[in-house]
């Protein structure tokens, strides 16, 4: 389909009164036009990504920006960073340096071109060499150097950071002991590294479903953040280690001077590495670029309050008779291609509670949709006659339960406390995993949305105790989904992982 088609379509959309259903449609078929020629030889098709800049900052509404914004990440880039092969890789480099140089000429980017232009940024053309540069010059970091100040960034989800940042926190505080850490990303980070007093959190939010400047705005207040915690070194006392971060654009962004910055390429296509996790492959990576040989599992440090009342709870469940405790969470964080569905959970949960004195600790999570949604789960399991209580974390009452489902609303600190303290954790590809992976806790992910062999070794759990999955294809024939098939699978992988 020729762009001006697209185009025209566009032209009109802005003259319509009924504009947030037309925006969605629209922009998903541009995006997917554009994945299509790419898809078929590779063809990028330029036109596209401009029209999809245009309606990702025309609307004074940020919704509306957010609704073409939405279409732009999660059909052209998540599917590039998704594939870990070099050309793609490449071609995300392409889309984003388009985006970025699109919305620095706009009168609302005019703090982006000037930040841009610092860093002597000062064309499309120097800003896809540079990361082209970073990705193909590994660069060393001696272990004598003198180091008084460490600058990491967090990847944003909170299952990267447990799988990859914490790592490189670890690996760095040996190699560094006496130098100081700051880690910049959400405020959810205080949950699951609030209990080290070494970490450093600085606050920069990164809007995942904003429009193209709000994302951007990220890296302003990053950038802000950055050069305050320099003032007090010399740039050789100094390092910054961007793991393929968000904030910075998966290194597209700079940061900070070359001699300064180190990048984790986490989507490279390193064959010799194809069968690795995250956890392993950053070890590898840490390896190579300090040259000394090492290995941390990922990890997370609670806070003592969350660590006290979880084991508070699971004690008093365990003396009131409970033989086995489950930690179940079906959140996807926003991406519905990683469900299976409600059948399915109803169904599951129903299986699970057929073995004697099982408690379920089902999180339910604390946005609107998640609390409606394990509603219904919840509401099912009543009905079938098993025990259903409803609980905030923080305000859990004595619970004279054997055998049922206690629905918990949590934090993100407090879902991991829970973790920590169950016999076993089940859920999908999601921050639960990543968490009872570096808690040693048996975990179980049911893994969707994704065929690709490499994107499910590198994101499936890892850690020092049992980690399995279920592999379930949602994406070639939905219809042939077999829900006893994937329920029985899933018990035989339990049954094996308590022998």
């Amino acid at each position: 389909m020729k762009s001006t088609f697209y185009r025209e379509k566009w032209s009109d959309l802005k003259t319509r009164l009924d504009e947030e259903k037309q925006v969605r449609h629209l922009s998903r078929q541009i995006a997917y036009s554009f994945m299509d020629a790419y898809l078929k030889d590779c063809h990028y098709q330029a036109d596209y990504i401009e029209l999809l800049c245009e309606m990702s900052t025309y609307w004074e509404d940020q919704t509306l920006n957010g609704i073409a914004a939405q279409a732009l990440f999660s059909i052209i880039i998540e599917s590039l960073c998704d594939e870990f092969e070099d050309l793609q890789t490449e071609n995300y480099n392409r889309v984003m340096t388009q985006v970025i140089s699109f919305c620095r000429e706009l009168s609302a980017g005019a703090e982006l071109d000037r930040c841009l232009n610092d860093f002597g940024v000062h064309s499309s053309k120097i800003l896809f060499k540079r990361i082209q540069k970073i990705r193909t010059h590994a660069k060393k970091l001696s272990p004598q150097r003198h180091i008084k100040k460490i600058i990491l960034l967090s990847r944003v989800t909170i299952g990267a950071d447990v799988a990859i940042t914490s790592i490189i926190i670890q690996r760095l505080m040996r190699l560094f002991p006496d130098a100081e850490i700051v880690l910049i990303g959400s405020g959810k980070l205080q949950d699951i590294y609030g209990g080290n007093a070494l970490i450093g959190i600085r606050i920069v939010n990164y809007n995942r479903k904003g429009g193209l400047l709000e994302r951007l705005a990220s890296w302003h207040h990053a950038v802000a953040i950055i050069q305050n915690e320099l003032k007090p070194y010399a740039p050789e006392h100094t390092i910054l280690v961007d793991p393929d971060s968000r904030l910075s654009q998966l290194g597209v962004l700079p940061l900070i001077s070359s001699e300064q910055y180190y990048f984790f390429d986490s989507r490279s296509d390193v064959s010799l590495n194809s069968r690795m996790s995250m956890a392993e492959l950053t070890n590898s990576w840490l390896n190579q670029v300090s040259g000394i040989k090492d290995f941390c599992y990922p990890k997370v440090w609670l806070q003592k309050e969350h660590i006290q009342a979880a084991r508070d709870l699971c004690q008093r469940l365990k003396q009131n008779g409970a033989l086995l405790i489950i930690a179940v969470n079906f959140g996807v964080g926003g991406n519905p291609r990683k469900t299976v569905g409600t059948e399915f959970e109803h169904r599951l949960l129903l299986t699970l509670l057929q073995e004697p004195q099982t408690i379920i600790l089902l999180d339910r999570g604390s946005w609107d949709a998640e609390l409606n949604h394990t509603n219904l789960l919840m509401n099912a399991v009543k009905a079938n006659g098993y025990a259903v209580y409803d609980a905030k974390f923080d305000a859990c009452p004595d619970l004279n339960i054997t055998q049922g489902i206690v629905g918990l609303e949590t934090r993100i600190g407090e879902i991991a406390a829970i973790i920590a303290q169950s016999d076993e954790y089940i859920g999908y590809d999601s921050a639960g995993q990543h968490i009872a992976a570096a808690l040693e806790t048996p975990c179980l992910t049911i893994f969707a949305g994704s065929n690709n062999m490499r994107f499910l070794r590198r994101w499936s759990a890892f850690g020092q105790n049992s980690c399995q999955i279920v592999h379930v294809d949602t994406l070639n024939d939905p219809s042939a989904i077999d829900i006893d098939d994937i329920i029985i699978r899933i018990m035989n992988e339990r049954s094996a992982q308590s022998k």
